[in-house]
């Protein structure tokens, strides 16, 4: 057996039982034997049987079907090998996060993404802070160039809480990336754009510029804006 028709065969057998949900206790009844072939062959970096990569190759109508347990009262801790260990297997791939430059890049971004967030759902504070500071290249990215992110443009601490909320509750085993890019695109409807101004940016028809309506009281220091009968836009 290899891991082709391994999938197959859990294929056939959710085609054939067709449950309204599944997961690694349900294949263990139903195909004890493919059940184990994961176990002994499918690992993760740190141990356990690798379900995001048994998912993700599913047919994808199935895919929305697996459920994960929840971990409730999970204590954080600090493990800086765990995190090594997934950087190590992907030494030289982490410009992904960058700059993906065709379809596997995005593929290998993806793996080390749910890698460190699967991690970090374990509650290790290392792993949630690596996988935060990658991603904010990729969301950065996405600022720049993405019109449906362009928005978040300013909202820093906003972005933090939303990474940080997407990393608690990704369940679902495919990107987790794209899980990423959905939540900032519908929570960021709502957000009004941050417009950032420059002293020397010219007012009207420019013949002044802003820095022109600021004056300094030289007694109190205090910082003045003149009116000039100049509206501020």
């Amino acid at each position: 057996m290899d891991f082709d028709s391994a999938v197959k065969t859990i294929n056939k057998l959710i085609r054939k039982k067709n449950p309204d949900t599944f997961n690694s206790s349900w294949i263990r009844e139903y195909a004890p034997h493919i059940y184990r072939f994961f176990q002994k062959n499918i690992r993760r970096e740190i141990g356990g049987i690798d379900w995001d990569r048994i998912t993700r190759a599913l047919d994808r109508k199935f895919r929305r079907r697996w459920i994960t347990s929840r971990r409730n009262g999970t204590k954080p801790y600090q493990n800086k090998s765990e995190v090594k260990i997934i950087l190590r297997k992907y030494d030289g791939k982490l410009y992904t996060f960058l700059t993906p430059a065709e379809k596997d890049d995005k593929s290998i971004r993806d793996i080390i993404s749910i890698a460190l967030v699967r991690i970090a759902q374990k509650g290790n504070v290392t792993a949630k802070q690596e996988i935060i500071n990658l991603v904010r290249f990729t969301i950065d990215e996405w600022i720049e160039h993405c019109p449906k992110i362009s928005r978040w443009k300013g909202y820093e601490y906003l972005i933090q809480k939303r990474v940080e909320g997407c990393i608690r509750c990704y369940r679902y085993s495919g990107s987790f990336i794209g899980y990423l890019f959905k939540t900032l695109e519908y929570a960021g409807r709502g957000l009004r754009p941050i417009i950032a101004y420059s002293l020397d940016d010219p007012l009207y028809s420019g013949q002044k510029k802003r820095i022109d309506t600021i004056a300094q009281n030289s007694e109190t220091g205090e910082i003045l804006i003149c009116n000039n009968n100049i509206n501020a836009p």
